[in-house]
């Protein structure tokens, strides 16, 4: 897609509009498939079936071990490559799954740029887009999950059929024809059109917002976040700011998934309550009893998993991945999103304990009507013996 102003993602010194010598467009979609992922048990189950060792744990690869490194580093999948129609014409590109030890798989089909002048480049993201974006047909991304599940089907812990997913899309480059520090490609090109997908001139106020979130380390490197897309300008070729939004990605869908199952809990939740306050008889302590356990248990599952969710990447010294790594979970509000899983997870653990009250209250009347009686019939014995 060219949008009307084109013209402002032309050079803008001396109408000489810019190309791309290396770079790639990805578009990743994530899906929740397990309560938990055995990634010892996936690589082997995908050895045994593809007669491949071919998949291997992820580290971030620009950045020493102690700075920044996954908790539990996910285990990559390579997969086979696969043929796009892209503006009318087949493009080749690579693909591969991610995953990660709380229960999500991340794909990523990666179309390699070489050669392409900036327009054009533009054009390949909107068409990226129209067929692997949120608004396309998914029959592509289900056709990559119905491949790798099966596959890994006995390293997952309690599968999961949720059709929550979440999806991303990174314009990369790494070379354009000339060597350009940051500052001089925001003033040559503009950014804006790809990062909104939008035909139409965004109002001033609206292009500043979306370019609020921009991040250099060095001179010559350029990261801007926006909710669904990010431009990469990273020279030395790394990939660790995508593999960093990756996981904000993952973490985002895990948050969204606990919070839709503890939304749809806490009604059914409140109904056994209601059913077991109403009941009566010696039965009721015991079902008491029954209902703060499956409640406990919920709390202690969700909470762990939520724990592993939060500390799937540690950051200690590097500033500037801790900066971009912070600012996308802010932009995927996954800070709102884990405060809304706690507050009801505070609302079970509350009734937990008040459950837990009511049943030894429940039993301790029982004991002392036990009592009760007992006294009465030692009475009446005692009455009935004399």
């Amino acid at each position: 897609m060219a949008a009307p102003d084109q013209g402002r993602s032309m050079l803008r010194n001396n109408g000489r509009e810019l190309s791309v010598e290396a770079g790639s467009i990805v578009a990743l979609r994530l899906f929740d498939i397990a309560y938990a992922i055995d990634l010892a048990a996936a690589e082997s189950a995908w050895a045994r079936h593809t007669q491949s060792a071919g998949s291997r744990r992820s580290q971030l690869s620009g950045s020493p071990a102690k700075a920044i490194a996954f908790d539990v580093p996910p285990v990559l999948l390579p997969l086979a490559p696969m043929l796009l129609q892209l503006q009318d014409r087949g493009v080749q590109a690579q693909v591969s799954a991610r995953l990660y030890d709380f229960g999500v798989v991340a794909f990523s089909v990666r179309i390699p740029i070489e050669g392409c002048a900036w327009g054009e480049f533009n054009e390949r993201i909107e068409a990226v887009n129209a067929v692997l974006g949120a608004a396309a047909s998914p029959t592509i991304w289900h056709g990559l999950l119905e491949h790798v599940r099966p596959l890994i089907a006995s390293a997952l812990t309690r599968p999961s059929t949720s059709t929550i997913q979440e999806d991303y899309l990174l314009g990369i480059v790494h070379r354009f024809d000339e060597t350009l520090t940051a500052n001089e490609l925001l003033d040559r090109v503009d950014l804006v059109p790809m990062l909104s997908g939008e035909r139409r001139t965004l109002s001033e106020g609206a292009r500043r917002d979306l370019m609020r979130q921009r991040y250099s380390y060095y001179e010559d490197d350029l990261v801007v976040l926006t909710w669904d897309r990010a431009f990469i300008y990273e020279p030395r070729g790394d990939s660790d700011v995508a593999d960093v939004l990756e996981v904000a990605n993952a973490q985002l869908l895990e948050m969204r998934y606990y919070d839709e199952l503890l939304d749809d809990e806490l009604p059914r939740m409140n109904d056994l309550v209601e059913e077991t306050r109403g009941s009566i008889g010696v039965l009721a302590p015991r079902r008491f009893a029954h209902l703060a356990r499956r409640l406990y248990t919920l709390v202690a599952e969700v909470t762990e998993l939520t724990e592993k969710v939060d500390n799937a990447l540690q950051v200690t010294e590097d500033v500037y991945l801790a900066r971009i790594y912070s600012a996308a979970l802010d932009l995927f509000r996954v800070p709102n999103v884990s405060a809304a899983v706690d507050r009801k997870l505070s609302i079970i653990r509350d009734t937990y304990t008040a459950l837990y009250d009511e049943s030894s209250g429940a039993r301790g009347e029982l004991m002392e009507l036990a009592i009760v009686v007992l006294i009465v019939a030692e009475i009446v014995l005692a009455l009935l013996r004399h």
